[in-house]
């Protein structure tokens, strides 16, 4: 069994976002949930795993997080960073 990025896929309350992939990418969106589906033993809807991918690659992205942390310290310190 091949390790793959994503683990089960939530069901929450969706907010709904209309959006245009590539040809390729949608392929690929389709193979990848063939892939999760035959590891889990469960049809996978392949736009269920849009949000879980963006999330994987936002929560992964250090330069993300780093700006992230910086504009939550602007309203704390009014510095736009932490100081040490």
């Amino acid at each position: 069994m091949s390790k793959l990025r994503l683990g089960g896929i939530l069901d929450e309350k969706p907010v709904k976002l209309t959006v245009d992939l590539p040809a390729a990418i949608h392929r690929d969106l389709l193979a990848y949930a063939e892939v999760l589906g035959r590891e889990t033993g469960q049809a996978i809807d392949p736009t269920k795993l849009v949000a879980p991918m963006l999330a994987r690659f936002m929560a992964t992205d250090r330069a993300f997080a780093k700006a992230r942390k910086a504009a939550r310290g602007v309203g704390a310190t009014g510095l736009g960073r932490e100081t040490k």
